[in-house]
């Protein structure tokens, strides 16, 4: 039987370019036979039908709302930047892409000043959950400066040299020799966690970029952000398994 790559696929089924079918099957929303569809080029058969997670795309899960602030809990297939649009709502802080959960936007300017000046003082407490590769036994705390390069891509690592990062592990169950996590920091470096856990020696699944095994999704949450007179917290995802 015929086959054709999966983005190409795609693109002809949905009207789409094939640089936008490849961007939906990057973002983890395009499924075939039931089965999640990862790699774009993937060679599939000519007849194969292409479903697409729209809701993943276009629906997000509003944590609170008052007429300052405008809290979802993001996908992990959106960047920061497309919740934002989607919401319409300028963004206070930002996820990475494939980080799920406590995301702000403001409703007034003047309130979205507040709270970054907030960021900038480490004011605001924050707590992940993630799974790591490898058995951690007991709490763990780095305390590791970070140094990031932007040109492009933004890539971090650990550099005596850079800015102060501080992050708090402690185990919470394991499984097949890896261990769930929650995670507390105390600095906003780019990347912080995932660069602090791949040094540590614990890189989280699913985290390519920084040493972690493939997975059908980074398996890290932003679960609960505590600031003056708010505190936000997102369930923990279904998959986050």
């Amino acid at each position: 039987m015929k086959k054709e790559k999966a983005y190409k696929l795609l693109s002809a089924q949905e009207g789409i370019s094939n640089r936008a079918a490849k961007d939906l099957i990057d973002r983890g929303v395009v499924f075939a036979g039931g089965e999640h569809l990862k790699i774009a080029r993937t060679e599939l058969p000519v007849d194969t039908v292409l479903k697409i997670r729209r809701n993943e795309l276009d629906e997000v899960e509003v944590l609170f709302e008052d007429e300052n602030l405008f809290a979802v809990n993001k996908s992990p297939y959106l960047t920061s930047y497309e919740v934002s649009q989607i919401c319409d709502f300028p963004l206070i802080h930002r996820l990475d892409k494939g980080t799920s959960g406590v995301l702000l936007m403001a409703k007034n300017e003047s309130f979205r000043k507040k709270v970054v000046e907030l960021f900038r003082s480490q004011e605001i407490a924050k707590e992940y959950i993630a799974w790591v590769s490898g058995i951690l036994a007991e709490d763990m705390y780095i305390d590791k400066n970070i140094k990031t390069h932007k040109h492009g891509k933004a890539k971090s690592y650990t550099d005596p040299k850079g800015k102060p990062a501080k992050t708090f592990v402690s185990p919470l169950e394991v499984s097949n020799k890896c261990t769930k996590v929650l995670i507390k920091i105390y600095t906003g470096r780019t990347h912080q966690i995932r660069v602090h856990l791949q040094d540590a020696g614990f890189p989280v699944l699913g985290d390519t970029e920084y040493g972690g095994k493939k997975y059908h999704r980074l398996m890290l949450h932003a679960k609960k952000l505590e600031m003056p007179d708010y505190t936000i917290e997102a369930p923990e995802p279904r998959d986050f398994k």
